[in-house]
């Protein structure tokens, strides 16, 4: 009772929660768009399933793309809100945008021009090339409108204003799982169409959510979505959010297209794998939502106080922020253990009995895996992002991921030929072989910087 008492006594404690408790239900609908998107494509066939879960690779690293751009505009714009300077969070967002927009389109291109190419770095099974394509080419849509709507969200984000982002998101969330049941079940009318269907309904409901971020921006007294801002000039904020972002940005796209490898390779192993791997994904998702959430908001609120300039009080914060990182991803392990016979039942109605056979493997390996990244995930991307340290990050995750998981992966499959049971393993051991580093980092508190500056307008 003691204990609990000095948790909600505790300020940190308290804004943590006020923080994270919006985060986590937008964490929650994005897992819940996923698992819902599984959930209908099994009524319509195991390779839907697996060719969604492919082409969704691509979103995944876009996503992750505007990810690392956002984490540079949290980092600033977390800093610059606790010293009250919102003339450069706007700055910031302008430099954002001149990086996500043509990324964006980018994409959007190569998914309406060349969605058969595309899916052939995953699979040369011919019925999954073609569903997929079909996915990729009505996913345009959706990848434009990410392109702004992440950058937004992220300012909102971290100036604490995270009861609007998650309001956003919620509605984006809940449009693309009506409009999922709308075209993979034909319903009120509408035409059936499948994983098709499930790639209009993400596009449509990010162009809502994009709207509504057009509206609230106009509300806004002092945030605002505005495109002008991509043309302020400012010499010093540009090679601050290049110094912060490019590492940040590039940490999270290395480990992305390094996570994208597994799938490469579990594609590899056959449809039954790809499959199992599909339901899995989904269940992971929920397992991390807590941990994600927490380390999300740990970092926003370490960068306000370090933009204060209390160094030592967001010293002792990180060091909580730990102790609830622990606590989290055992629940999340929990979570996942406690979903597996709901997964299961529901899973063997469309999965082989070789897919059921992974399936139940892969979820038990799950179960440890999700400690691994809550911690890692709490230090590289909300502790030392927070401190302005987004360079160790970044080297060390290549590091791990491309000299370590994916050539390991490649060879357990595609040299020793290893079962694919075995081959899943290896590629869950990443998380726990950058542990020791990434402990050593935190404990010498190298990552605590404040990085705002004074007299960025004089001029």
């Amino acid at each position: 009772m003691k204990k609990s008492n000095r948790l909600s006594q505790d300020p940190f404690y308290r804004q943590i929660f006020k923080l994270v408790l919006p985060i986590i239900i937008q964490n929650l609908l994005s897992a819940a768009v996923s698992s819902a998107d599984v959930v209908m494509l099994n009524y319509v066939g195991q390779s839907s399933i697996s060719a969604v879960s492919l082409a969704s690779q691509y979103a995944g690293v876009l996503f992750m793309v505007f990810y690392g751009l956002g984490t540079g505009v949290t980092i600033l714009c977390a800093q610059y809100y606790g010293k009250g300077d919102f003339r450069a969070i706007q700055v910031i967002e302008g430099i954002a945008m001149r990086f996500s927009l043509p990324i964006a389109a980018a994409f959007a291109a190569a998914a309406l021009l060349i969605p058969e190419q595309m899916m052939l770095l995953f699979t040369d099974d011919l019925e999954l090339i073609s569903i997929g394509a079909s996915y990729l080419r009505s996913m345009s849509v959706a990848y434009l409108c990410w392109g702004v709507v992440e950058v937004y969200l992220a300012v909102l984000r971290s100036i604490n204003r995270v009861i609007i982002s998650t309001a956003m998101n919620v509605l984006a969330f809940s449009t693309n799982i009506l409009l999922n049941a709308v075209w993979i079940f034909g319903l009120f009318g509408a035409p059936k169409l499948g994983a098709m269907g499930v790639a209009l309904a993400t596009s449509l409901s990010r162009f809502i959510e994009l709207a509504a971020c057009i509206v609230v921006s106009l509300l806004s007294k002092d945030i605002h979505l505005n495109v002008k801002y991509m043309f302020v000039r400012n010499k010093l904020l540009f090679s601050d959010f290049v110094r912060l972002s490019l590492p940040a940005l590039g940490n999270d796209v290395s480990w992305s297209v390094a996570f994208s490898m597994y799938s490469v390779i579990i594609g590899h192993l056959g449809t039954d794998a790809v499959a199992a791997n599909s339901f899995v994904v989904v269940v992971r998702n929920f397992g991390t939502i807590l941990c994600f959430g927490m380390a999300s908001a740990g970092g926003i609120l370490l960068g306000n106080i370090i933009g204060e300039n209390r160094l030592e009080e967001a010293r002792a914060g990180a060091k909580k922020l730990m102790k609830l990182t622990v606590i989290t991803g055992v629940i999340g392990g929990v979570i996942i253990l406690a979903a597996m016979p709901l997964v299961l039942s529901y899973a063997k109605s469309s999965l082989s009995e070789q897919s059921m056979y992974y399936l139940r493997r892969m979820l038990l390996i799950n179960i440890y895996y999700v400690m691994g990244a809550a911690v890692n995930t709490t230090l590289i991307a909300g502790v030392f992002r927070a401190g302005g340290d987004s360079r160790f990050g970044f080297i060390c995750d290549t590091v791990d991921m491309w000299c370590y998981a994916v050539p390991l992966g490649f060879i357990a499959a595609f040299v020793c030929k290893l079962p694919v049971m075995w081959v899943y393993f290896f590629l869950c051991t990443d998380e726990f072989v950058k542990w020791p580093w990434v402990i050593r980092h935190y404990r010498s508190g190298k990552w605590l910087h404040n990085i705002t500056r004074e007299g960025l307008f004089d001029a």
